[in-house]
């Protein structure tokens, strides 16, 4: 799936500081015409690309290329890690000499290009990304948004577009740079048949699929299913399948259509507002309540509408 991160003509790209406390995470398969790196500042993520899950831990620095196809499929509940997008064209005006070469490719063979970099190197990096984020907007409304606005109208501004431009084009090159003089250290599991077709089966249209026949399709068995899946994505199915329903739940509410909660919790896959209601609190630390009257002025009861947000 090409993801559309809606990026504005006057800016070559974006950032923002992934929080799991905060940030509903994109668990479905995408790419994007832009180049994204992710800097890891605080705890784990794990992301699936060409049939291999990857967990990456502080000062890792990795790069999804426009056709990697990649996928988050886990994080650790303290995880803080900013990703950055760079457009294409912005790529071209920067990198003309044959040390940044590698940054025109489409796509890296073996999966996720990373690093992990010196402390001194994590410091110049992080601190680069800190102060560009000086003008953007809030963090609650970024992480809510993932960044660019899943299915809805947002869109990302920043007060100075000439600064962050500029300070894009600086990072691009520097996280280049002390790339080449890390180390690769992250874990890497090939994925078996069976957990790659789940993967693709729970993040199409049936994610509803209740365990027996998700197996069935998978042609193993419920308990031999579960067991791998744990084993090689760090990740317990159930747990996996929950946080699917959490994302759609932001989607359906987000929307266009302006749902009531219950109808998004329903549509969403959960089978009662109850298993919705211990899902959030579990992700989020606390319950929808307080989390969902972030989004503004909105009558926050499971049967009340949802007002739509201000961007």
């Amino acid at each position: 799936m090409r993801e559309d991160l809606k990026l504005r003509p006057e800016y070559d790209g974006f950032l923002f500081l992934a929080e799991s406390a905060r940030n509903p995470s994109l668990l479905h398969r995408h790419h994007h015409r832009e180049l994204e790196i992710n800097l890891v500042v605080r705890g784990n993520i794990s992301y699936v690309a060409d049939g291999q899950r990857y967990s990456f831990s502080q000062r890792s620095l990795l790069w999804m290329f426009p056709a990697q196809v990649h996928q988050l499929v886990d994080r650790s509940p303290d995880a803080q890690y900013y990703v950055a997008v760079f457009k294409p064209e912005m790529i071209a005006r920067s990198c003309h000499s044959r040390s940044y070469a590698g940054l025109k490719r489409k796509k890296t063979k073996g999966g996720v290009l990373h690093t992990v970099l010196d402390p001194e190197s994590f410091d110049l990096v992080r601190r680069t990304m800190d102060s560009l984020m000086e003008g953007a907007p809030p963090a609650d409304l970024l992480n809510r948004e993932a960044g660019f606005g899943v299915k809805s109208d947002f869109v990302f501004r920043h007060k100075d577009p000439d600064g962050l431009n500029a300070g894009l084009h600086h990072l691009l090159l520097l996280s280049w740079r002390c790339h080449q003089n890390g180390r690769a250290l992250s874990r890497v599991v090939s994925l078996h048949p069976a957990v790659q077709r789940a993967l693709a089966i729970l993040g199409g249209t049936h994610s509803g699929t209740e365990l027996g026949g998700l197996a069935r399709q998978c042609g193993v068995s419920s308990p031999y299913l579960s067991r791998l899946f744990k084993d090689q994505l760090g990740v317990p199915l159930t747990r996996y399948r929950n946080s699917l329903r959490l994302v759609r739940f932001w989607e359906h509410f987000q929307g266009r259509v302006r749902p009531t909660i219950l109808e998004a919790v329903y549509a969403s896959g959960f089978g009662s507002y109850a298993q919705f209601y211990k899902v959030f609190t579990e992700a989020y630390g606390t319950g929808p309540r307080r989390v969902l009257a972030r989004n503004g002025p909105s009558q926050i009861s499971p049967t009340g509408i949802a007002k739509k947000r201000e961007a």
